[in-house]
């Protein structure tokens, strides 16, 4: 192990533990404890965009395969969204909100920004705009 090596220094421990922080803070405020922070994206997504493709939706909301597959099919079991064949390619599945997905996102989505600035708390404004900008440079 190299000299000086502390786990509680390394970037992906403190990654990882801040994300635990985010987690707990979306379960205990987002207002639906059935709804994970990759469901929640999704949704959102959908409720933002109107009908996208499953390809399309992993994409956009940085999830790869088998994680949208799974997340379509809790949230197809909750009948929040629903799903058909694209006329032009059968191999594809058309997704879109049920009116059920359309009101809980729009119940939820004013808590989002709530978790977001709870997260953030602990950091004052200037930090949290930095935060953030690294953040996106690192993705």
């Amino acid at each position: 192990m190299p000299d000086g090596y502390v786990l509680e220094d390394q970037v992906g421990h403190l990654i990882r533990r801040a994300h635990q922080r985010h987690t707990a803070l979306f379960v205990a405020m987002i207002g639906d404890e059935q709804i994970t922070t990759t469901q929640y994206a999704a949704l959102v997504k959908l409720y933002q965009m109107g009908e996208l493709s499953q390809n399309h939706l992993g994409r956009l909301t940085a999830m790869d395969p088998a994680t949208i597959q799974g997340v379509i099919r809790r949230l197809t079991l909750r009948k929040l969204i629903s799903h058909r064949p694209d006329k032009n390619d059968k191999r594809r599945r058309c997704l879109s909100l049920t009116s059920g997905g359309r009101d809980l996102v729009g119940r939820l989505l004013g808590n989002g920004p709530k978790v977001s600035k709870a997260t953030l708390d602990p950091l004052s404004p200037a930090e949290q705009q930095q935060f953030v900008a690294l953040l996106k440079r690192l993705t």
